[in-house]
């Protein structure tokens, strides 16, 4: 299974929790940037195109941890740059595992191999690695030969040595759906726990800016890639709240809930999401209330916002879609392997 079963019944007792203290606006995972350097330069990215005063940058394990209790949410991703670039990385993921938070260790792999020795198998540490296709196409994402290569090899050295790993692809326009469906029968040959996929952001740094994906352009491909999996021919491992998945081929119509997944860097918390520069709060309480939040959105009529169906603003949507009666029973079967 993907989520394992106390992963998804604590999330789903912080969900209830918020909702019967009356609260409209919390966090379900918290984007913890400890550093934006990286050792690749993905044309899809545009982290490492900040200044190099603040690429030589960390976050201390104490801001990590003052960050993530500030912030409360029960799942942390850990994105970059490239987090095991972080001399204390072990530090912080220990910390957070003390403090019983479900952690995402988001890497490119090449650091993965050489950097387990450092960590201890837990329910409460994931390695998420980001492979974008198979060796031709994930080169060429990531702009250098033998990437594919080095993850695929340190996925399979982590799952031996007990710890879970899912993968993380990002799906840009010209993606042909079988090369896609062909990787996925792949992933399934590695034993991973999870495979989470979502469309490309524009994010206006990134090099790249002619391959990412309209809104209609990524119903019909998501539709596309996914009908094997619909019709129950492959029963392929996502990580992924099935509702989700509805949003992403159109069967469900959500609203982002930005404030779902907050980020927090070396430059404080970003405004209003993960994926748009607008500036930092220096802290989490004022990010919820200063951020006018009727900006930002599908309806909001924003254009940076537009075309974005990334699961940093609609996972959290899709969460609370699954806290519906009607919906209780599909969200908890994916647990078990049923979508």
């Amino acid at each position: 299974m993907a989520v394992n079963l106390q992963q998804a019944m604590d999330i789903g007792k912080y969900l209830v929790t918020q909702r019967l203290k009356g609260r409209k606006r919390f966090p379900l995972v918290l984007m913890l940037e400890p550093l934006f350097r990286c050792n690749l330069a993905c044309t899809g990215c545009g982290k490492i195109q900040h200044p190099k005063e603040i690429l030589k940058q960390n976050l201390t394990p104490e801001q990590c941890f003052a960050a993530v209790e500030e912030c409360g949410a029960p799942v942390v991703s850990i994105p970059g740059g490239e987090p095991l670039l972080h001399p204390q990385i072990d530090e912080i993921v220990q910390g957070l595992i003390e403090r019983k938070k479900y952690i995402y260790l988001c890497t490119n792999g090449l650091l993965l191999e050489k950097s387990l020795d450092k960590f201890q198998p837990s329910p409460y540490l994931t390695f998420s690695v980001h492979l974008d296709g198979m060796r031709e196409l994930h080169d060429q994402c990531v702009d250098r030969k033998g990437v594919f290569d080095i993850a695929v090899k340190a996925i399979r050295t982590a799952k031996a040595k007990g710890f879970r790993v899912t993968t993380n692809t990002t799906i840009f326009e010209g993606t042909q759906p079988q090369d896609m469906q062909e990787f996925f029968d792949f992933l399934e040959t590695l034993n991973t726990d999870g495979m989470m996929i979502s469309p490309g952001y524009s994010y206006e740094w990134a090099p790249d800016q002619d391959h990412f994906l309209h809104r209609e352009q990524t119903r019909a491909l998501f539709r596309e890639i996914l009908s094997p999996y619909r019709s129950g021919e492959k029963n392929w491992n996502f990580n992924h709240n099935p509702l989700f998945l509805d949003f992403l081929t159109g069967e469900k119509d959500y609203e982002c809930t930005p404030w779902g997944s907050p980020s927090y860097s070396v430059l404080g918390w970003q405004k209003p999401c993960y994926l748009l520069n607008e500036g930092y709060y220096s802290t989490f309480k004022e990010l919820l209330a200063q951020t006018d939040w009727s900006q930002y959105g599908q309806k909001s009529g924003n254009p940076k916002c537009a075309d974005c169906m990334v699961h940093c603003g609609y996972e959290p949507t899709a969460a609370m879609d699954a806290m519906q009666p009607q919906n209780m029973a599909r969200a908890l079967g994916s647990v078990f392997g049923r979508s």
